[in-house]
């Protein structure tokens, strides 16, 4: 009787295998064949699954988001409400929520690795741009929810631009993420969060 296989199960250990492609060669060498070498499967059986490198593409960046967007929910059931929580305790949890998008371990470091070279063909690759485009708005969108969340906390200093605040967050986030993917040498992953702390720390009000 021939083994039954879930085809979902397979479909996650095939973009595990794409993850660990474009972490170690790049997203330019992350082939259909090279991806099917990776998950131990022959090409045809990868076919099964997917039609082709777009559809992989387009289902890896997807599940990285279900992903992410799991650990956050979490996040931010822990969280729950910002305001019964003493000031240090509010922000560091808010630390803590922005931290999922830093390399700061294996599991994010692909991500944001993968996250990069996704964006960078983006840019001339236009069956990516959207799924892209998404993603940063999505982050944009998670740092504005945090910011407004302590701001109505009565957390952060008064008079704050949130507008600004957010561009200026998130471009700091961009920034770590991406030192530290390419120059884990030179940013590790305790001076991430330390450089992260501080800036919030900055925003906040006064005790």
């Amino acid at each position: 009787m021939p083994k039954y296989v879930d085809p979902e199960a397979r479909r996650r250990d095939v973009v595990d295998a794409l993850f660990r492609v474009v972490v170690r060669d790049g997203l330019q060498r992350a082939s259909l064949r090279a991806v099917a070498d990776e998950a131990g499967l022959n090409i045809g059986s990868l076919r099964h699954y997917f039609a082709g490198q777009q559809e992989l593409m387009d289902f890896a960046m997807q599940s990285m988001l279900d992903r992410l967007g799991a650990r956050l929910l979490r996040r931010v059931e822990e969280i729950g409400e910002l305001g019964g929580h003493p000031r240090p305790e509010q922000l560091r949890l808010a630390v803590e929520l922005l931290a999922e998008l830093l390399p700061l371990d294996e599991v994010r470091r692909a991500e944001v690795a993968v996250f990069l070279d996704f964006s960078t063909a983006a840019r001339t690759s236009p069956e990516f741009a959207g799924l892209a485009r998404r993603t940063a708005v999505g982050a944009r969108e998670l740092v504005r929810r945090v910011l407004g969340r302590l701001d109505a906390c009565g957390a952060l200093r008064a008079g704050l631009d949130l507008g600004a605040e957010t561009e200026r967050l998130t471009a700091l986030l961009d920034g770590l993420g991406m030192t530290a993917v390419l120059h884990p040498d030179l940013l590790g992953a305790q001076a991430c969060l330390s450089v992260l702390r501080g800036h919030v720390g900055e925003l906040a009000a006064a005790a």
